[in-house]
């Protein structure tokens, strides 16, 4: 609870520095901020380091321009994190559509060599966590990470994702059904 009333705090400083015309102030805000949260949002999505780092400064550019627009009609994060979650998804699409792959197979085939990307350091088990999630569907997958990783209320994603508390619910209880069921097939 500390932890959101202090992103909350920093989330209005931002905004009343945007208020102010100080947005390269407001900017260094919002980076020392998010770029941690966003990063990891990003990386669990594309799942390459060099990847995620590209896609959050293109993240923060996009942020950067659109500042002085932000409405304050939706929680600062939300309004981030639907960006990051909005680049995140273009950017592998962008890639699968390149290597004339779906989405989910360019993201399947991306895991599959994850343990060579030297930045990767998850263990044995995290890795097949990692494939388990990559074979689920695209909204699935996104919702069962940011219910499982980033812990986020499913009242926050509906506001990232647009989408009704009742279909998260729905999905992610699905993406935790067919995980357990892709756990079950491999033992």
């Amino acid at each position: 609870m500390k932890k959101n009333y202090k992103r909350l705090e920093k989330d209005q400083e931002i905004i009343n520095l945007v208020a102010n015309q100080q947005i390269e102030q407001a900017f260094k805000l919002l980076v020392n901020t998010y770029h941690q949260k966003i990063y990891w949002q990003v990386r669990r999505i594309v799942l390459i380091h060099e990847d995620a780092d590209d896609v959050t400064q293109n993240i923060f550019i996009k942020i950067f321009q659109n500042l002085s627009t932000f409405r304050n009609e939706s929680k600062l994060s939300s309004w981030i994190f639907r960006i990051a979650y909005n680049e995140a998804i273009n950017f592998i699409q962008k890639r699968a559509k390149e290597n004339h792959y779906s989405s989910e197979d360019y993201t399947k085939e991306i895991v599959d060599h994850l343990e060579e990307d030297q930045y990767y350091s998850g263990d044995e088990i995290d890795l097949k966590l990692q494939k388990d999630i990559a074979q689920l569907p695209e909204k699935q997958r996104v919702i069962f990470m940011m219910k499982y990783y980033d812990e986020l209320k499913y009242e926050e994603i509906s506001g990232i994702l647009e989408t009704s508390v009742g279909a998260l619910k729905a999905s992610y209880h699905h993406a935790v059904k067919k995980i357990e069921q892709f756990i079950k097939q491999s033992d």
